[in-house]
């Protein structure tokens, strides 16, 4: 039989750097609105939705046609936003799309589940890709990981990961296959309602990473590699990236 997978947009207006950048508009949609397509594409997921606490996201969201989820003002990370958004939901495979996350191709989520669906072992996975600059390897924005010989993520950091000891001059990346991670979570059921009760971790807070809540309670996180593109919007000038992925 095969599982019930949700997908869920967590979305909020709080940014740092770009304040209600969801909503930003892109080609006369806002940038929600193209997250949400492409994971309404996606061939193995029943049901997506947007979670939020914002009214405004809320009415923007339902008017494109989107399922709306209102959720409290609690949620520490967004996979805590989407443990609640699911509680009184059925799944049993959920996945956490960040709202920031552009150009995954459907395929890509598809691939992860047709992964989890016939390895019942998987709990937690997530994406990765390779780093391409140095520019994006020194970006505290681009968050690194390394991962054992199975493809088990060991660590995420916004610092390089690993550090190269002994690098020559000229270009990292060019001596060490760097990877960036990508903001897509993959949960079962029962893994993410175990996140959600978990207390938030010291390292997770040092990095402002919630996978590493996973990782730091014992979990085994499954990186799954992609040759896809994303881009991160995390300031106005960022819009700029998305131009040739959207058009």
């Amino acid at each position: 039989m095969s599982p019930r997978v949700v997908a869920i947009i967590p979305a909020r207006m709080g940014s740092s750097r770009f304040a209600g950048k969801v909503l930003a508009v892109h080609e006369d949609r806002p940038l929600l609105y193209h997250v949400w397509r492409c994971v309404c594409r996606c061939r193995t997921v029943d049901r997506v939705m947007i979670a939020t606490d914002s009214a405004k996201i809320a009415t923007v969201a339902t008017d494109f046609g989107a399922e709306v989820v209102r959720t409290s003002k609690r949620p520490r990370t967004g996979s805590d936003r989407v443990a609640e958004a699911i509680r009184k939901r059925s799944a049993s495979i959920v996945i956490n799309v960040q709202a920031d996350c552009f150009g995954l191709p459907p395929k890509t989520i598809d691939r992860v589940v047709d992964a989890m669906t016939e390895d019942q072992t998987i709990k937690y996975a997530t994406l990765a890709r390779r780093i391409e600059s140095d520019q994006d390897l020194f970006d505290p924005g681009v968050v690194k990981v390394v991962t054992d010989r199975e493809g088990r993520a060991l660590w995420f950091s916004r610092f390089p990961l690993p550090y190269l000891q002994q690098a020559a001059a000229g270009s990292r990346n060019s001596q060490f296959r760097f990877r960036g991670h990508i903001g897509v979570y993959f949960f079962r059921r029962r893994a993410l309602e175990d996140f959600a009760r978990w207390k938030q971790t010291l390292l997770e807070k040092a990095e402002s990473l919630e996978q590493l809540r996973v990782l730091e309670h014992g979990g085994i996180m499954q990186v799954f590699n992609t040759s896809a593109r994303t881009f991160s919007i995390d300031t106005p000038e960022d819009m700029k990236k998305i131009v040739k992925v959207y058009k």
